[in-house]
């Protein structure tokens, strides 16, 4: 199989979705791999490096998708990608399609292969190749909200940790996965005091045993929100439906009752945000400000450490893409629920139910396609 790797073009996007390390493997593997020229420089990786492993550097991202037969990024296509989308490619990397309807009709017109990182599956429910990100982008999340709460950066100038005689900030952390508990493990680091809340109640016994003191753990109910929200200085949404539109959670009116100055960090917005006033921002224009309230939204937050980010997407998604470009498409969805679960769009028919639910369109099983 030609797998193509594209520079990515969204706004202060540095990844790359393969290192040379990984270029290497599927050499090993017998396939060709096209590489477009400069997409690892944001990431430490120069075209050298890439032809050395084995791979052809390639000059326009048209040209990789005329060669090639699986196309991978980090980011989804943008839309002066879509008319280069062919039929029957393999299109393999994050799509987040509930919450891109436009980006979903073009996958539907192209009659691709759109396999999501985001909804491949483990039989225990986890999400392999959202794990890295989230582990990064929950990390991140609290090295935001304590800098946006500097006075300089339109904060109301608390240090989380606080100082001996006094108090500490408030960091409130709403979800106990992934990314709320990468979340709230740096947060205690720094000694904020934390609360994660959940609604499974076996998760948050379990994070019970394994979070440190200044971490409590709350069962998720509106009434609690409403209440915790009043004294938080950070609220981090760490909240994911699987390829679903995010809940939103807090409210406008939720909004009003918080201190002037304090942060909302939605790390959920590549699936809609889970705050009501929530809107995507980059890295070039982070936040905005709704009710005295400071909002970070940046829809591709682990973007920013590229080179540790690169790293970890690759040690992630490079079993499967080998495991697709051995197989094909078809046979690796046969003989793995995990990769079959990444299908969201093939041959112009959705195949994710919660996409389909999202824009009110046709749901077609998966296992009718092959």
């Amino acid at each position: 199989m030609i797998v193509g790797i594209l520079k990515e073009i969204k706004a202060e996007e540095n990844r790359v979705c393969m290192t040379p390390a990984g270029v290497e493997v599927m050499t090993a593997n017998g396939h060709s791999v096209l590489v477009e020229k400069d997409s690892g420089n944001g990431s430490g990786f120069d075209d050298a490096m890439y032809t050395k492993a084995g791979a052809e550097i390639v000059d326009t991202p048209k040209a990789i998708f005329d060669r090639s037969d699986m196309v991978m990024h980090v980011k989804e296509p943008l839309p002066s990608e879509y008319e280069l989308i062919r039929e029957g490619q393999i299109v393999f990397t994050y799509l987040h399609l509930a919450a891109a309807e436009a980006l979903t009709q073009a996958l539907i017109k192209s009659k691709a292969i759109c396999i999501a990182y985001e909804t491949i599956q483990k039989p225990d429910r986890s999400l392999p190749l959202l794990t890295p990100m989230s582990e990064v982008a929950g990390r991140m999340a609290i090295q935001q909200g304590a800098k946006y709460l500097e006075m300089a950066q339109g904060g109301h100038g608390v240090l989380l940790g606080g100082v001996p005689g006094v108090d500490p900030g408030n960091v409130v952390v709403i979800g106990g996965g992934v990314v709320g508990v990468n979340a709230a493990k740096m947060a205690c680091g720094l000694g904020a005091k934390v609360y994660i809340l959940d609604m499974n109640l076996d998760r948050l016994r379990y994070l019970s045993d394994v979070m440190p003191a200044n971490c409590f753990l709350l069962y998720s109910s509106p009434a609690t929100l409403r209440e915790l929200i009043k004294t938080a200085d950070v609220v981090v949404g760490a909240v994911l439906v699987t390829g679903a539109k995010a809940p939103r959670l807090v409210t406008r009116d939720m909004l009003k009752t918080m201190k002037p100055g304090s942060v909302l960090v939605d790390v959920a917005i590549d699936q809609g945000g889970c705050f009501e006033t929530s809107k995507a921002t980059t890295h070039g224009d982070p936040i905005y400000v709704v009710d005295g309230v400071v909002h970070y939204c940046v829809a591709n937050m682990p973007g920013a450490v590229p080179r540790t980010s690169t790293m970890a997407l690759t040690n992630a998604t490079l079993p499967y893409a080998v495991e697709i470009a051995n197989k094909g498409w078809k046979a690796a969805m046969q003989e793995s629920d995990e990769i079959k679960l990444g299908a969201n769009v093939i041959d112009g028919k959705v195949t994710y139910k919660a996409v389909a639910e999202a824009f009110g369109l046709e749901y077609a099983t998966v296992d009718s396609l092959l």
